[in-house]
């Protein structure tokens, strides 16, 4: 009798990997900052001050904050504290870390989220426009501006929408997720979402193009395949034959590609709130960085890090929901 192979529910071997992916992504970042020339006492009491304290009160700051203890030993603490749930005092806010992430996760969530969204629905419609018109006037237009900003760097797009919809227009709000000098708590839904439109327009606009790109590609196999001729050949036009036959077909990899693009949307926005001055974790993760926050910077690689795996574990049910076979060769599995 053969040896009957050890089943895994496929929940825990996705737990499992979630896991690494944390600890290997904690490693990794917190040596990346113990490594850096960046020194967090200096950058976060300023130069100034700095040079104005004893020697002794800057290795008393120094064992306070734990940076003369070696990285391993400080990793090894971090990670201890970590699984009780403390991620430490963030160097640069004063204040937990585990706060400042949550606080900034919400406003980062919605713009990505936001934005994440309207890219993949824009792409599809692009790519599909594109693809069934083939050398046509739109599809050279399409492809054009799609190759066009996928060369323009996401900071520079950014920078000329604030000038244009900001600056000389005045539509759009200069930047910040809320009024300057106006109390978060006391603003509401509508005035966070004029602030929001401009940022999320500029990041969708940014990651557009790839799966426009990839759609378009997608619907010229898709047009020029057997039961798609056979669909014409009855009198259905084309407008029907991608509503009724097509469109499944590049729903399921235009999702692909936009669930891939999640670590793309996540690291424009790191550019795009810097040049909006957004307070979420892309600026709050730069911040750390210059000022040696390892806390900080840690917690928000893992919030990253858990962001794009749950975005792509989601687009493997949604796989499933759009198209049942993949349901039942998992369930053969």
């Amino acid at each position: 009798m053969g040896k009957k192979r050890l089943h895994i529910p496929r929940w825990v071997a996705e737990l499992a990997r979630l896991v690494l992916l944390l600890v290997a992504t904690s490693m990794v970042t917190f040596v990346l900052v113990g490594l850096s020339p960046v020194d967090p006492v200096r950058q976060n009491l300023g130069q100034a001050t700095y040079a104005q304290m004893s020697d002794a009160q800057r290795e008393q700051l120094a064992a306070y904050w734990g940076t003369d203890t070696p990285i391993v030993t400080r990793y090894l603490r971090w990670a201890a504290s970590a699984l009780t749930g403390d991620f430490g005092q963030s160097l640069r806010f004063g204040r937990p870390v585990a706060e400042v992430v949550g606080e900034r996760f919400a406003n980062s969530a919605a713009l990505m989220l936001t934005a994440w969204a309207l890219a993949g629905v824009l792409g599809l419609a692009l790519g599909v426009i594109a693809g069934s018109r083939r050398g046509g006037l739109a599809d050279r237009a399409i492809s054009s501006a799609s190759y066009l900003l996928s060369s323009t760097p996401t900071f520079w797009l950014g920078l000329v929408a604030l000038m244009v919809f900001a600056v000389w227009l005045r539509w759009a709000p200069f930047g910040f997720s809320v009024p300057l000098g106006v109390d978060a708590a006391q603003v509401g839904w509508a005035q966070k979402l004029r602030h929001l439109v401009l940022p999320a327009l500029v990041l969708a606009v940014a990651n557009t193009p790839s799966i426009a790109l990839h759609t378009r590609e997608k619907t010229i196999e898709v047009l020029a395949s057997d039961y798609v001729r056979f669909a014409e050949s009855r009198g259905e036009t084309r407008a029907q034959v991608l509503r009724r036959h097509g469109l499944r077909n590049l729903v399921l990899p235009a999702i692909t590609i936009e669930c891939a693009s999640l670590s793309e949307v996540f690291g424009g926005s790191v550019l795009v709130e810097q040049v909006f001055s957004y307070p979420g974790l892309g600026q709050a993760a730069v911040t750390a960085g210059l000022g040696g926050d390892a806390p900080l910077l840690v917690a928000i690689a893992l919030a990253s890090a858990a962001f794009v795996f749950v975005g792509n574990a989601v687009a493997n049910v949604l796989y499933t929901v759009i198209d049942p076979r993949l349901r039942k060769g998992v369930r053969r599995g």
